[in-house]
């Protein structure tokens, strides 16, 4: 409308039953909008709330372990650093020594190389492992971005609400059951060799 007096402005405000809102005040002569200002302020709202809803937070999450741990408690600590990288988290491992384990640093440095070896596929060694006192610790962070975590998180998710619907009634291992019953009947089946 071009440059328009304040009781002009606020005359057309009236008139189409609008709110005159300045968006640049700083300008010269300052900006103004004839706009539904409670409209305007609730999709901003909606927009910062859907911009949250997307932003990832970086967590670190630790995992203990002792230099001479059981192979079997070895497998189910490293199962929960695969699950917090696959999440998209950073993992602080740290090994506690004590009494004269302390005079025996290798261990804990040999099994920190070992756990992100096994690990080498879905994140990679952050810092370095370093002395602390009685501990040592390892930072090891996710290939993938917590938000691409996090999406695909939310595929696999409406994936499996999408088969509940088509079979409903069924459980989900009942579906893998006759998923796995289909594909052994669909292999040939393989003659008997002759003697």
């Amino acid at each position: 409308m071009g440059i328009v007096p304040l009781a002009k402005a606020l005359e057309l405000a009236q008139e189409y039953d609008l709110d005159l809102v300045e968006v640049a005040a700083t300008a010269r002569p300052p900006v103004c909008k004839l706009m539904d200002y409670g409209k305007f302020k609730y999709e901003s709202a909606m927009k910062a709330r859907e911009a949250r809803k997307n932003q990832a937070h970086t967590v670190i999450k630790e995992m203990k372990l002792r230099p001479k741990i059981d192979p079997h408690d070895y497998d189910t600590k490293k199962g929960h650093v695969v699950r917090f990288l696959k999440q998209g988290d950073k993992v602080k491992i740290t090994i506690m020594f004590r009494g004269r384990e302390q005079s025996r640093p290798e261990l804990g440095y040999r099994l920190l190389q070992r756990l992100a070896e096994d690990v080498a596929d879905l994140g990679f060694v952050e810092s370095n492992p370093k002395q602390d006192g009685r501990n040592m610790i390892m930072v090891l962070g996710p290939h993938k971005k917590k938000t691409e975590a996090m999406a695909e998180a939310r595929q696999a998710q409406e994936a499996r609400k999408a088969e509940a619907k088509a079979n409903p009634g069924k459980s989900q291992n009942a579906a893998e059951a006759d998923a796995d019953a289909e594909t052994m009947a669909e292999a040939p089946a393989e003659e008997p060799a002759e003697a």
